[in-house]
């Protein structure tokens, strides 16, 4: 357990230290070719999108790189905005697993197999919730939530809305600490 802890916070710090290697590098590149920042505003949130979706679709690899991207962008750009784009990416990416356990479930299991039934009556009672709250934190992989939603038949409107609501304040957290963070730093920074 404690490995798993010293993992995460080497892994966060790491997530950090590119992000704020990768804001200097677009300082210094844009104060170099007198390039203004306001004019590249959109290409970065397309930017965010397209890396949020990708890392949200793959199923199982745990890819976190659009995280990197986005705190980079939000101290660079508005952060609630860089928090609203990369949420709803993150949440049309995570179709790719509610319909993989959608249709996986067609395929490896029968509605008669032992606890079946329960496990569906558990996610149609708690599954919104649930997601949300997976959605919410940022440590455990949210593919296995997309799956059992999936192969509960869970509509697909009842996983994307509270999926999206737990990643959208994940997200502003994640772009205001980036943002503050760099204002804490030199001026050269």
């Amino acid at each position: 357990m404690r490995k798993r802890w010293l993992k995460t916070a080497i892994y966060g710090a790491a997530l950090i230290g590119l992000s704020i290697g990768l804001v200097f590098l677009l300082r210094h590149l844009t104060a170099h070719f007198k390039i203004p920042l306001e004019e590249f505003a959109i290409v970065a949130y397309l930017v965010v999108f397209g890396i949020t979706l990708a890392c949200n679709a793959s199923i199982v690899v745990p890819v976190h790189i659009h995280i990197l991207v986005m705190m980079t962008v939000a101290s660079l750009w508005n952060p609630i905005l860089t928090a609203f784009v990369a949420s709803v990416a993150g949440t049309l990416g995570e179709i790719s697993g509610y319909y993989a356990g959608y249709l996986g479930k067609k395929i490896a299991v029968s509605e008669d197999m032992p606890g079946y039934n329960k496990f569906v009556g558990w996610m149609k009672r708690y599954g919104p919730w649930a997601i949300f709250l997976i959605s919410l934190q940022p440590v455990l992989p949210f593919d296995i939530a997309g799956l059992s939603a999936g192969a509960s038949k869970m509509p697909l409107w009842k996983f994307l809305l509270p999926c999206w609501g737990g990643r959208f304040p994940k997200y502003i957290l994640f772009c205001y600490f980036s943002s503050e963070i760099f204002r804490f730093l030199p001026s050269w920074f």
